[in-house]
């Protein structure tokens, strides 16, 4: 058995199978990705839910395996040459398990999935989080239209941009990916929880629209929403 205990970490969250790799998360679009990561590589997993109404994010024992205060983060008991491994930012850690599982980042077109990995992490991401910021939650109450429409032009300019890379393709980078792990998640999130596929040109980004239900219909994917359980 995995002796975690010199990671803080494991005092606020201490370890049901110290042998498995520890996910704190929440099931947010950055969140899940995760989860649905370690489903689809069929990773054992114990998963621990950072809860932001207490500020879990923001404790000591969270700080000390990320200084960034953001979920997911991991701690893998087994990580490169044996030695526990503590990994924050989600893009990173969809690299890593890819990694470790030997899946969804083929060395055929390695660079390309990256590439579209980053177009998440740079691009989708940031701007459907700011744009669901001012179209749903304490953004809207500012007068000022300038900022929403920044982040709405930025996301419709996004979603073009994939409606037209994923033409011919079922997935983005050809065969299912971690790239599809990260993308996916933010388009759900967009189209069902800030619900500004309405503003964004959504409804005309048919190519896209199918790579939605698509990814929502994987069984790993259904799974992976729903971690950590509340």
């Amino acid at each position: 058995m995995s002796d975690l205990s010199a990671f803080p970490i494991t005092r606020r969250w201490p370890p049901r199978k110290p042998d498995a790799i520890q996910l704190y998360s929440l099931p947010t679009p950055n969140g899940v990705k995760i989860g649905i990561a370690l489903e689809e590589m069929g990773l054992d997993y114990d998963a621990h839910r950072v809860k932001f109404s207490r500020n879990d994010q923001t404790s000591p024992e969270f700080l000390s395996l990320n200084p960034n205060n953001k979920i997911p983060a991991i701690l893998d008991p087994h990580g490169p040459n044996g030695r526990p491994l503590a990994l924050f930012e989600s893009g990173a850690i969809l690299i890593y398990l890819a990694e470790k599982s030997g899946q969804f980042l083929p060395s055929a077109n390695r660079y390309e999935v990256l590439q579209w990995l980053m177009f998440q992490m740079g691009g989708l991401g940031p701007m459907v989080g700011q744009l669901g910021f001012f179209h749903a939650f304490a953004g809207k109450e500012i007068e000022d239209p300038r900022p929403k429409e920044r982040y709405r032009a930025e996301t419709a300019r996004l979603l073009k941009v994939l409606d037209t890379a994923l033409e011919g393709r079922a997935w983005i980078a050809g065969d299912y990916s971690i790239a599809d792990m990260a993308i996916g998640p933010w388009l759900r999130g967009l189209r069902d929880f800030y619900k500004v596929g309405d503003i964004t040109g959504l409804a005309e980004c048919h190519n896209v629209e199918k790579y939605i239900d698509r990814f929502l219909a994987r069984p790993a994917v259904q799974r992976g929403l729903l971690v950590p359980a509340a």
